[in-house]
């Protein structure tokens, strides 16, 4: 029995312990706790409270055990109900080009923009033109973005007639949603010295009318060589303008990783200084044209931030836009709007010889290669340039990336997991175009197939579910709720047996592309050692009902334990004027007048 003596020396040895290991503990800078949090880390799926310090994850547990990490100094961050995940991390998007979204006219059918038909479109184009009379009438142009042939009540693309009823006196251009097409009226074709004489480029169309005249509408490759000269002008001052507005972007939809797809040296050298800036809040994975920029890539891709930009290995396209009927298919498109040969199967921007040179180049350098391949025909290319490479050089561990495969046969799912390649797919398509996939591109039976998530969980698969902004908003919550609903505009449920739960689809746009850019180890998850990256929802998303899933909103962005986005009252997710994007008169003459000499060069 013990003595009193001997009870007091216990307990004074057993509060000595305690001190001691609560003084060994580190005492966290953010307890986070006061709502859901999910971790994606199967290990430990939720959990009560998060520690962080020096922007990393300390501990991840029960509040009663990481209160024992809070300190003097430690601030308690009160989730106040709302549910927190790891920050989203763009499996693709082009960030930069996210900029030309808050400059432009915004062209986007509803629910993004309010262009219906070509009246609209007619008018929104005057509206801005008004808005920003003086720039325009400085710098003479006239630019839109976002227009969709397949929402507009026409069916049809605009004219160059069409916008020479908006202007004849500026130069305008209007790039399509998919970013592969754009119409120029009458003006711009030419400054651009573009009429009946001249030839088509490879890979691209200059759509002409039956006397043989350019109708205004560039694809492909005469659309990229009448506008690439025009950001080419740009200048770093232009390519910081537009990173700085895509950033921010971004991190309004709870991104704190953003790729910027088909880059140069030039936008990357452009990030690193804003970035040096203290401009770039998010971190930024860029993959320039291995077609354009060998030399940059192989002197600079490294798995290591400057900051917060690095270079993550090439990017390469194919072909082109399915719902433009501009990816190669490998039949004969559905029933395609306009004026098609019979057997029309749409068209690579390459040829085969380039795919296999770009493709060896990469696997000889051991650098990581995304590659854009829409249609069948496109993959087919894809899959015997890989295979061919592999056997080559083997294995060199570089993660190749599928972009987008829109339109896959399964047979190319078997394929793409033989050799080892991760699916970043696009199910904002089942939205946006399901019914234009549906109705005209691959028909009814096919269309139930595009952007095959199913397919991939069926064989144990990870793939990652992208935005391709500025093509579509970087809407996280769009991408989730077509992800897991691949519901149409109409109302429509595509391929209900290619749906997937709400966890495998917040897998696809965290750990899974974390990994897909060899970063799972810094991102993707709340565990600990990892990067204090989170984004703050309005809800659990696994909470509610799977058909309001877009109707959650991203409350608050938070990169390395700093909010770096907080939402203000009154307003609406995706909405243009918003203070955080907007562009001093100065800036905007600049870019606009860049666009416009890079218009001219080519005459």
């Amino acid at each position: 029995m013990l003595t009193t003596l001997h009870r007091t020396t216990a307990w004074i040895a057993v509060i000595a312990m305690l001190a001691s290991m609560s003084e060994a503990q580190e005492v966290a800078d953010t307890i986070y706790t006061g709502g859901p949090i999910l971790t994606v880390d199967d290990a430990q799926p939720r959990a009560e409270a998060v520690a962080v310090k020096d922007g990393r994850v300390l501990a991840v547990g029960d509040l009663s055990d990481l209160l024992a990490r809070q300190g003097d100094a430690t601030k308690v961050f009160d989730l106040d109900g709302r549910t927190m995940l790891p920050g989203f991390v763009d499996s693709h998007g082009h960030v930069v080009m996210g900029g030309l979204q808050a400059l432009s006219a915004n062209l986007l059918a509803p629910p993004d923009g309010d262009v219906t038909d070509i009246p609209s479109l007619q008018q929104t184009l005057r509206e801005w033109a008004e808005k920003n009379a003086d720039t325009v009438e400085k710098v003479k142009l006239i630019i839109g973005f976002g227009y969709d042939n397949a929402q507009l009540a026409e069916l049809r693309h605009p004219t160059r007639e069409d916008l020479d009823a908006v202007s004849t006196e500026y130069p305008i251009m209007i790039v399509h949603q998919s970013g592969h097409l754009g119409v120029g009226n009458s003006k711009a074709l030419e400054i651009a010295g573009i009429d009946a004489s001249t030839e088509n480029p490879p890979g691209g169309v200059i759509r002409r009318g039956p006397d043989g005249e350019p109708n205004g509408v560039l694809e492909e490759y005469a659309f990229f060589t009448a506008v690439v000269p025009m950001l080419s002008e740009l200048g770093p001052e232009g390519v910081t303008v537009f990173a700085k507005a895509g950033a921010k972007l971004w991190a309004s939809f709870g991104y704190t990783t953003a790729q910027d797809g088909r880059s140069s040296g030039g936008v990357v050298e452009a990030l690193k200084a804003v970035d040096a800036e203290g401009e770039l809040p998010i971190d930024v994975i860029a993959f320039p044209d291995v077609l354009e920029a060998k030399d940059y890539i192989k002197a600079n891709a490294s798995d290591d931030y400057t900051g917060n930009v690095r270079v993550g290995g090439c990017k390469l396209t194919i072909d082109g836009s399915p719902q433009g009927f501009t990816a190669l298919r490998d039949r004969p498109y559905f029933d395609p709007v306009g004026d098609y040969p019979p057997g029309y199967a749409g068209y690579s921007a390459v040829t085969m010889e380039q795919v296999q040179d770009a493709v060896n180049w990469c696997y000889e350098n051991g650098l990581q290669i995304i590659t854009h391949a829409n249609g069948e025909g496109a993959s087919d290319m894809l899959i015997a340039a890989l295979g061919a490479a592999q056997e080559k050089y083997g294995d060199p561990g570089n993660r190749p990336v599928l972009i987008h495969g829109q339109f896959l046969r399964e047979d190319q799912v078997d394929s793409y997991q033989r050799l080892g390649v991760f699916m970043s797919l696009f199910p904002m398509h089942t939205f946006y175009w399901g019914d234009w996939h549906r109705d005209h591109t691959v028909g009814p039976v096919n269309a139930e197939n595009i952007s095959p998530t199913g397919w991939l969980v069926q064989r144990g698969m990870m793939f990652g579910s992208h935005h391709d902004a500025p093509v579509a908003f970087p809407d996280s919550m769009r991408i989730l709720d077509a992800t897991v609903t691949r519901r149409t505009r109409s109302g429509d449920i595509l391929g209900p047996h290619q749906r997937v739960d709400v966890m495998t689809a917040l897998k696809a746009m965290t750990i899974w592309p974390a990994w897909q850019q060899f970063e799972e180890d810094d991102k993707g998850s709340i565990e600990v050692g990892k990067l204090a990256d989170f984004v703050i929802l309005s809800g659990d998303p696994t909470a509610v009902d799977p058909e309001t899933l877009d109707q959650l909103r991203v409350v608050k962005t938070i990169k390395e334990n700093k909010v770096i986005y907080e939402a203000e009252a009154g307003v609406q997710k995706g909405e243009l004027s918003h203070p955080d994007f907007a562009f001093s008169p100065v800036a905007a003459d600049h870019i606009l007048h860049a666009m416009y000499e890079g218009l001219t060069a080519r005459n």
